[in-house]
């Protein structure tokens, strides 16, 4: 009778080994055809509810809609209060000014934010948020808007930007010094994506290597890190400065 020869030991870890280097080679890339995914789909809402905030300005004569969430009447979100039931932080959140338009949930949000979050997107200050002339600040004409007839170049101005978290008001960033004021997001990599008053969405990786330190410890933290010392000729800074107020201040 002839015998089988089987595998010996060291043949069965040969191929183990060959294997594990195998999937050390291929999860990296798996991983980021996964958040290349997730990112896809986050500028899917993104650019649904930037549509969403054009048909509310075409319904209200052109006015924009509140950028900050829970703020007075016309606020773009209503964010539930914390200890409401299902129930009633679902009849909440429907009562934000844009859901009407986008009467999703889940287009409010990234899917890889934080869990449990109503919002994970926000709108910038330029954009009918928090009022910087009231703060004694003077703002030259075509830099905070109210209306869509003062938006020019819209293709570049900027209305969404994906935070990963929920913001507490509209997203700030400095108009007239060379620094960040809020969290500078880490999504979908170094780097984050936002929504243009053209209806286009796209995503930003950060490459100086001031922005990205501060990135990375705003996503290890919380809360979120903000306001930055001084970024001279940072062009992270410089873009986001650009596409938020339409000109740099400085």
């Amino acid at each position: 009778m002839m015998k089988h020869k089987g595998f010996t030991l060291i043949e069965l870890l040969v191929v183990i080994a060959v294997i594990a280097v195998l999937m050390a080679i291929l999860m990296p890339a798996l991983q980021r055809a996964r958040e290349q995914g997730k990112r896809v789909s986050c500028m899917s809402n993104l650019k649904q509810l930037q549509l969403a905030w054009v048909m509310y300005a075409d319904d209200y004569d052109g006015k924009i809609v509140n950028a900050r969430p829970g703020v007075g009447a016309g606020a773009w979100a209503l964010i539930p209060p914390q200890h409401a039931s299902p129930t009633q932080a679902r009849e909440a959140f429907e009562r934000g000014a844009l859901y009407a338009y986008c009467p999703s949930p889940e287009i409010f949000k990234c899917p890889t934010g934080i869990r449990g979050e109503w919002a994970t997107y926000a709108i910038v200050d330029a954009m009918n948020g928090f009022d910087w002339v009231r703060e004694g600040r003077t703002l030259p004409r075509g830099v905070y808007i109210k209306s869509r007839s003062e938006i020019r170049h819209a293709s570049r101005r900027i209305v969404f930007i994906d935070e990963g978290r929920l913001s507490p008001d509209s997203w700030t960033v400095y108009y007239d010094q060379e620094r960040w004021w809020d969290a500078v997001p880490a999504r979908h990599g170094i780097g984050t994506t936002f929504s243009f008053a053209d209806v286009h969405a796209e995503y930003r990786k950060w490459t100086d290597p001031r922005t990205i330190e501060i990135a990375r410890k705003s996503l290890a933290s919380s809360s979120g890190v903000g306001y930055s010392e001084e970024h001279p000729d940072n062009e992270d800074l410089r873009w986001v400065q650009q596409g938020v107020w339409g000109r740099l201040g400085y």
